[in-house]
């Protein structure tokens, strides 16, 4: 009856014969779990200063339908007090709109930034490992042809 050869051994050496660098695969995570921490930073401040300005412009709002609902004793003073919330809406809006445009920005330069930075790191990092393996290769290739 024929036999199922066994490869495990034949694995094992070969496997051996290629060895892998954990230690870059770990910094690899580490590294990116790092930018990830940075880029979500990034997220979060502009979502807080959107907010805060979100919050300020709605009560800056409510203050000034408030003031155009008060009673008044004219009728035409019920015109003027339109066009003044129009008018304060308009300048109000084109002031916040910069802003957001601003938080906007800020977010993508400093995300540009960080995947120039991590960008710049990986590539250094990637040369290195494979200038490493390069020398593992080519001692293990060495080691295979004098054995």
């Amino acid at each position: 009856m024929a036999k199922t050869q066994d490869f495990t051994a034949f694995m094992k050496e070969m496997m051996g014969a290629f060895p892998v660098d954990t230690a870059a695969l770990e910094d690899a995570f580490k590294n990116t779990a790092a930018l990830n921490e940075k880029l979500t930073g990034v997220a979060l401040d502009a979502a807080e200063k959107s907010t805060e300005l979100s919050t300020t412009w709605t009560k800056d709002a409510l203050t000034k339908i408030g003031e155009m609902a008060k009673a008044k004793t004219e009728p035409a003073d019920y015109a003027k007090a339109a066009t003044d919330l129009a008018s304060a809406s308009a300048e109000t809006a084109a002031e916040n709109m910069a802003a957001f445009a601003e938080i906007a920005k800020k977010v993508q330069m400093d995300t540009v930034e960080l995947l120039m930075a991590a960008g710049k790191d990986m590539s250094e990092e990637a040369t290195a490992a494979v200038k490493k393996a390069t020398e593992e290769v080519t001692t293990a290739a060495k080691k295979a042809t004098t054995a």
